[in-house]
Parts: structure tokens; C-alpha cells; sequence
């Protein structure tokens, strides 16, 4: 069979490189890709978030699978246009899409249907929301409404940051459309986990839970971006807590959307704070998580492909995923700058060394191609997977391969896994 890949990060690479690996696949192609992606699919330079090119392109290469990595062509509604062709597609439909395109549906879904999360409100105007943070004494997160690339969250401690967080979003439209409209929640303490699941809009199959490390520096430190690393399993979730998690958020959202009438199928990743062993939702995602995805898909046993199209057929048949023994670790290689503006253009040199590492993954999330030279292209550059027997091991190969990579202004976090390595 032949599969569609959308998308161009080092979620899409690993997403190729996975599916690649399956003996139902005769053929990847990804649109657009990255230059890591061009050595295991054939890309098409077809943007992401061109919807009627993407629907073109299915058609025209006559493919059975279409697997949407980003968030914005799903909330855009591609996988409805796939769908009214006949094309089986992995990612929820525009309307269940919401759940990530807008936290005030996804925070007044969970309020009516009593899944956990934290006490939150909804403002447009710059009034209220400063009257919301004064409420919970500053100490809150303030969120963009809509899409905003996974920045516009900013996880305030007092009334001065939180105060200058609305007002650059409502204020300074500092994240445009997606800022007209800021939740305002409290403040949750404890440990972070993200717990994604397969589901055919009944059946609810989770993975092994990651934790994902947003901050840009060491300690958890600095502004959040769209993750600097991540680690699987996180034993922050033990089996009874994923039994829990199961029932009460994953199959209960899954149930609600149905109940709506946005039967919800494809990936559902949910961002947990686990405090005292009570998990309560910070956010959904409708879409593998990235870096999640690389540490997650390289420690999975199983073949993704019977998966996903189990999910976008409507029919899961298996009841469980396996994954390998060990751990898996993800350290991103970012663009000196970044969350902020930085620098394009630098070749990136120890590509080839690195290949060598046993055990270890390079994705590809923002680069391309310039003759035989690969080029950073991007914020978060380049995803690099150790995989071990134990958490030291992952995180020793992760970045023995990291420290063979270089090109001029690259950084990266040196305590990815530093809550469990310190257990």
C-alpha cells in the first residue's frame, strides 16, 4: 500500500521512518518532508496547509492511507475533504478537530462532562481577563485561544507576569487571531505527563505515557516552546494511574465528542499535571505530539500501520499496543534564539558520525536541502532518540549522538530526563 504523510517535522520523520518499517507499505510519500524524510519518502513539495493540494495529490497518486502530522490542516478540515473523496485518513474530522483549535471549547467540553481539569474562564476583552488574574493572585496560566504553534500558554507567579501576559495577547494581538480570545486558568502543581491513545471514535488504545520538556532551558527554566526533549515511559504514570486515565479522560472525552456529534478518531493526546496521584487535564492535543512522538514510535513493538488504518477505517481490531522493554530519550537540537527570532541558513555538520551511534535516531524537524549539504531551516532543527535498557543508558546514547552534531549557534537542554534520571 501506498501512505500520505503531511507535514514537514521531526514528528513526520519519525511517523515516516515507522511507517516505512512496515511490510504492508510498498511506498512513503511526504508533503512537504524535510531532507531527513527524503531518505526514507518521496517528497512532494506540497505545503501543509494547502487543503485542495493535498486532496489533489491523494487522488493523483492513488494512495490508501493519508496520516495528517500537524495540528492546522486537521482544524483547516482536510481530513473531511479526504473523506468526502473516499480516502481513508488518519486525524479527526474539522469540528472534533476543536478540541485542540480551541481551549474554550476544550475547557467547557470537559466542565460539562465532568472530565478533570482546572478551574478556568473565558475573556475577549482586556477588562476581565485582568480582573480573572487578579482572582487567583496572579498565580495562573494564560492562554491563546486558538492555534499558536504551541507558545501561546504562558505559566505565570505573579500578578505582573500575568497581567502582561493578557495584555500582549489581547492587547498586542502578540499571537494574532488565535490570542482575540485568552483562557484564564489556575495554577496546577505537580508533574507533567502526556498520555496519547489510537482511537476509532469508540475503541480507546493508549500508548505508554511521555513527558515532554517544554521549557527552553535547564531546570525548566525560561520561555516555553514547542518542546526541547522528551522521554518515554514516565513512570509519573503508573498502571493503575493509566487505568484511570483511560477511563476517565481518554474513553470519557472520546464518549462526550460522540455525544456532541463530533465523533472524535485518530490520535488523542492529552497533557496531564499528576499531583498526589490525581491527574487533571492541561490540555488536548488531536495530533502526535512533537518530540513526544520520536521517543514514543521508537520504543513501540508493534507495526503502526494495521494501527492507523484500523482508526481511520472506524474498525480498531487489536486491544492493546506493545511496546519494547527499556526507555527511549529525545533531545532536540535547536537554532541558537529560539523561541524567540533566529538565525536560518547553517549547514549542519556530524550528520554522518552521528548516524553511526548504536542505538540512537536522528529526526529531522527543520531542514532542507542546498545541493549535498543539509541546512537548518528551522527553530527546533533536528530530534535525536536514544534507546536503552534503562533511562542512564537512553539518555548516555541520546547525547553522546547529540554532541556529533554541530553547526554554528546550535543549543539544546542537558537535563532531558532529569526527573527520573535524579530517582
Amino acid at each position: 500500500m501506498k501512505v500520505l504523510v503531511v507535514g514537514s517535522g521531526g514528528r513526520e520523520h519519525a511517523l515516516c521512518w515507522k511507517i516505512a518499517l512496515s511490510p504492508l507499505v510498498t511506498e512513503v510519500i511526504a508533503a512537504p518532508g524535510n531532507a531527513g524524510i527524503a531518505l526514507r519518502a518521496r517528497c512532494v513539495d506540497v505545503a501543509a496547509e494547502n487543503v485542495e493540494g493535498l486532496l489533489e495529490l491523494a487522488l493523483r497518486e492513488k494512495v490508501d492511507l493519508v496520516v495528517v502530522g500537524p495540528e492546522a490542516p486537521l482544524v483547516a478540515g482536510l481530513a473531511d475533504r479526504l473523506r468526502e473523496r473516499g480516502i481513508p485518513v488518519f486525524g479527526p474530522s474539522a469540528q472534533a478537530a476543536q478540541l485542540e483549535g480551541s481551549k474554550t471549547f476544550s475547557k467547557e467540553l470537559m466542565q460539562r462532562h465532568g472530565i478533570p481539569t482546572a478551574a478556568f474562564s473565558t475573556h475577549r476583552d482586556l477588562d476581565s481577563a485582568l480582573k480573572a488574574v487578579e482572582r487567583f493572585e496572579g498565580q495562573c496560566v494564560v492562554k491563546a485561544d486558538g492555534l499558536a504553534a504551541g507558545k501561546g500558554v504562558v505559566v505565570c507567579s505573579s500578578l505582573d507576569e500575568a497581567r502582561s501576559a493578557v495584555r500582549a495577547m489581547l492587547q498586542d494581538k502578540a499571537f494574532g487571531e488565535a490570542g482575540g480570545t485568552v483562557v484564564v486558568e489556575e495554577l496546577l502543581r505537580g508533574e507533567e505527563a502526556s498520555v496519547l491513545a489510537i482511537t476509532d471514535g469508540k475503541r480507546v488504545l493508549p500508548l505508554v505515557a511521555a513527558q515532554d520538556h517544554k521549557a527552553a532551558y535547564d531546570g525548566d527554566t525560561g520561555p516555553n516552546t514547542g518542546g526541547m526533549g522528551a522521554y518515554a515511559p514516565a513512570p509519573v504514570v503508573t498502571s493503575a494511574l493509566m487505568a484511570r486515565v483511560q477511563r476517565e479522560v481518554l474513553e470519557a472525552t472520546v464518549q462526550a465528542m460522540a455525544k456532541e456529534g463530533r465523533p472524535f478518531s485518530g490520535l488523542l493526546y492529552a497533557g496531564l499535571m499528576i499531583e498526589r496521584g490525581q491527574p487533571k487535564v492541561l490540555e488536548f492535543n488531536v495530533r502526535f505530539g512533537d518530540p513526544e512522538c520520536q521517543p514514543l514510535l521508537a520504543l513501540m513493538k508493534d507495526d503502526l500501520v494495521p494501527l492507523l488504518l484500523g482508526a481511520a477505517s472506524g474498525h480498531l481490531e487489536q486491544d492493546h499496543i506493545a511496546f519494547h522493554d527499556g526507555a527511549t530519550m529525545c533531545v532536540v537540537l535547536a537554532a541558537g534564539g529560539y523561541p524567540g527570532p533566529y538565525a536560518k541558513g547553517q549547514p549542519i555538520r556530524g550528520l554522518d558520525e552521528a548516524a553511526k551511534v548504536e542505538g540512537a535516531l536522528v529526526f529531522h524537524a527543520g531542514t532542507r536541502l542546498e545541493g549535498s549539504k543539509v541546512i537548518a531551516a528551522g527553530g527546533r532543527v533536528l530530534g535525536v532518540v536514544g534507546r536503552g535498557k534503562t533511562y542512564e543508558e537512553a539518555a548516555r546514547i541520546a547525547y553522546a549522538c547529540a554532541d556529533k552534531i554541530q553547526w554554528e549557534g546550535m543549543r539544546m537542554r542537558r537535563d532531558i530526563g532529569h526527573r527520573v534520571l535524579s530517582k
